[in-house]
């Protein structure tokens, strides 16, 4: 049997909370050993935001995660702010510039943060192994023991959820988290584009690859940013980020002319446009094909409508009700709703309460953000955190 390898830390996940947790625990003199099974580092960060990024947003607060506990991400959020990554950002010398919406994005490549994390790693001594699964985690009486030759004293899960399998995601957290005694909320894919049924697919399939901006509607819940129709159903950011809220069997609403009164609008161009189509009017608020898509076989033009037919089209438009059958799944969910459940972690160092030494952080804990950099906001505060305390 080949000698064991001691370190005071090792994390299990070189993503973007794993490798900030290595390095500020690295900082504070740790022996810190970081693993992941897959052959580059940061592979989450890389494909991000269109390869540049979306690396935090200025507007990240408790208010913008779901988690069965809404408090827990209160602590870490307010020790490790946006503001403080931007400053990690530009001490790297990385380029940025504000999207919408008070999303971050790199000007340049979202390698730069891969970049900068390395560095950084480097300067605090955290050793990466790559390529290099656990198959198995013990408890001992110092800590923990990996693979029955890897031993430390403090033990950082950082291996995400499920979504993106092609990247090698898999429920690895949720064991260990069960492993030891952790509860795990129920987890489904988010940031998620929407499907539907058959019957509905069929009559939108001419507006497969139309975009329009909107407002999405789930219960309470409002989002104004674009829709996008797929081959599939619908997507786009507006969508992604109802897909969060939204549950089978439920509907949801969609405004496709936010601000406008669609039905005022088409009496007001029965009296003034009279000889104008109705998809003529509607194109003021829609794409064209969107527009005659709506208006279907009306026959003749807008002063022949009646108010019931306006009122049809306009409803249309403005309280479009429609039922998903369920979403894409995994396969391309930016993130995993749920995981291991708060109850069981310290919200100022990520510590399972009942397990000294194990710490759970980023996407693997039931904290999910919303689309626009909120994820990546979260797995640097809790990495943060973690680091401080391992």
């Amino acid at each position: 049997m080949s000698a064991r390898e001691q370190f005071d830390v090792i994390v299990v996940g070189a993503g973007a909370a794993g490798m900030f947790c290595a390095i500020e625990a690295g900082k504070r003199g740790r022996r810190v050993l970081l693993l992941d099974h897959a052959s580059a580092p940061g592979e989450k960060i890389r494909i991000s935001g269109g390869g540049r990024c979306n690396f935090t947003n200025i507007h990240a607060g408790p208010a913008n995660f779901l988690s069965q506990n809404p408090k827990f991400a209160v602590s870490a959020l307010r020790r490790y702010r946006p503001a403080d990554f931007i400053g990690w950002v530009e001490r790297h010398g990385i380029a940025w510039h504000e999207k919408t919406l008070g999303q971050l994005f790199c000007d340049g490549s979202a390698k730069e943060i891969i970049q900068g994390l390395l560095a950084d790693m480097a300067a605090a001594g955290v050793t990466l192994r790559l390529n290099t699964t656990v198959d198995r985690i013990e408890k001992t009486e110092a800590g923990f023991r990996l693979n029955g030759a890897l031993e430390c004293a403090a033990l950082v899960i950082a291996t995400g959820g499920k979504s993106i399998p092609k990247m090698g995601a898999t429920g690895f957290a949720y064991d260990v988290a069960r492993q030891f005694g952790l509860a795990v909320t129920e987890t489904r894919p988010a940031l998620v584009p929407l499907t539907f049924d058959v019957s509905l697919l069929e009559p939108l399939k001419p507006l497969a690859g139309v975009a329009t901006d909107v407002r999405v509607a789930s219960g309470k819940t409002l989002f104004e940013e674009a829709m996008l129709f797929t081959h599939r159903g619908i997507s786009g950011p507006a969508i992604l980020q109802i897909s969060s809220y939204w549950r089978e069997g439920q509907e949801i609403e969609v405004d496709m002319a936010p601000g406008a009164d669609v039905f005022e609008e088409l009496r007001k161009a029965r009296t003034s446009h009279g000889k104008q189509a109705v998809a003529t009017v509607l194109s003021r608020f829609l794409p064209q094909r969107l527009a005659a898509h709506i208006a279907g076989d009306i026959p003749g033009n807008v002063a022949d409508a009646s108010d019931r037919t306006l009122r049809r089209v306009a409803d249309a438009v403005n309280r479009w009700r429609v039922k998903p059958v369920g979403s894409e799944g995994y396969r391309t969910a930016e993130v995993t709703l749920g995981g291991v459940d708060t109850d069981g972690l310290d919200s100022r160092t990520m510590a399972a309460k009942a397990v000294p030494g194990l710490h759970f952080i980023g996407e693997a804990v039931d904290v999910t953000g919303w689309l626009g950099g909120y994820n990546f906001q979260w797995a640097w505060a809790s990495g943060w955190c973690a680091g401080q305390a391992v």
